[in-house]
């Protein structure tokens, strides 16, 4: 089965960027968008857990949408992290993501209460029998307690029109070659230090952590794979596998935040449950940083 792709390479999974306040710095995720636009970003992902969407009030969720749409500006797709545990809440996220503007959804399997397998694929079907947007099923087990089985991610891929891709935060590869070897549904690697091993096996691309540090760099390991010079894809992602690496030292996205904020880039703090780093891994994180001439 062939179905468009909704897009390819680097796909960074975007901070919310905070006032000391704690609220939303909406100007400053217009800057980011913009920043990332010219950095060669290939798709921007907004409310997923590296913008902490678990604590953002729908308000918020929906307003950091309808900026990141209203940026970007048709200039590149911008995909809404609008899964739930509660089927009936994430509709409603969904719909109202369409009507902002967005481009693609990012639907996390439901946490907590989770659910049995053919419960995903009834989960699935009443998402996308609500919505028309292109959906990409994302699976985190290590966040959700819950794996979506590569059969059940072949099956919805094959029955379901618009589920068109995959993003797999998942470390394992003999599964994710399983389904690819089964399937034709795009995949998109959810770990940066697996990035060209999953393109590797047949991966689009990565949606990325790293990217909002390095984002020409997560563009360019993808180009370079996709034209053939894996040798320099490989490369690169080992120059910078301390950072990838470094960025995940903590609960995401507590690190990547402290990294851009040493960096000048002002993106605040998160909001409890998280809590900063300690200073130790704070330094040597700064250390990576340093190491790579990001700050000095």
């Amino acid at each position: 089965m062939s179905k468009p792709i909704l897009f390819t390479g680097s796909g960074v999974a975007l901070v919310t960027p905070m006032r000391p306040d704690g609220s939303i710095n909406y100007e400053k995720l217009e800057q980011l968008v913009d920043w990332h636009v010219e950095q060669g970003t290939d798709a921007l992902i907004i409310c997923g857990t590296t913008g902490e969407a678990p604590t953002l009030k729908m308000d918020e969720h929906l307003e950091a949408i309808r900026v990141a749409v209203s940026r970007a500006a048709g200039r590149i797709p911008v995909i809404a992290g609008t899964g739930s545990n509660d089927t009936a809440h994430c509709i409603e996220s969904c719909r109202s993501a369409k009507k902002l503007g967005a481009d693609g959804l990012l639907l996390v399997t439901p946490y907590y209460n989770k659910t049995s397998q053919r419960g995903l694929v009834a989960h699935y079907e009443a998402v996308a029998a609500a919505t028309d947007l292109p959906l990409i099923l994302y699976n985190v087990p290590s966040r959700t307690g819950l794996n979506i089985a590569p059969d059940t991610a072949a099956k919805l891929y094959r029955e379901v029109d618009t589920v068109v891709g995959l993003k797999q935060a998942s470390p394992d590869l003999a599964a994710t070659g399983y389904l690819i070897s089964v399937s034709d549904i795009p995949v998109y690697c959810g770990n940066d230090d697996l990035t060209v091993p999953m393109l590797s096996i047949g991966g689009v691309g990565v949606i990325t952590v790293l990217g909002n540090v390095v984002p020409q760099v997560t563009h360019d390991i993808c180009e370079m794979w996709f034209k053939g010079q894996t040798d320099l894809s490989r490369d690169l992602f080992l120059h910078w596998m301390d950072l990838a690496q470094g960025l995940f030292t903590d609960v995401n996205p507590v690190p990547v935040k402290e990294a851009m904020n040493r960096m000048g880039m002002e993106v605040g703090g998160c909001r409890l449950p998280l809590y900063p780093m300690d200073s130790a891994a704070a330094e040597k994180l700064a250390d990576i940083l340093r190491h790579h001439g990001l700050v000095k």
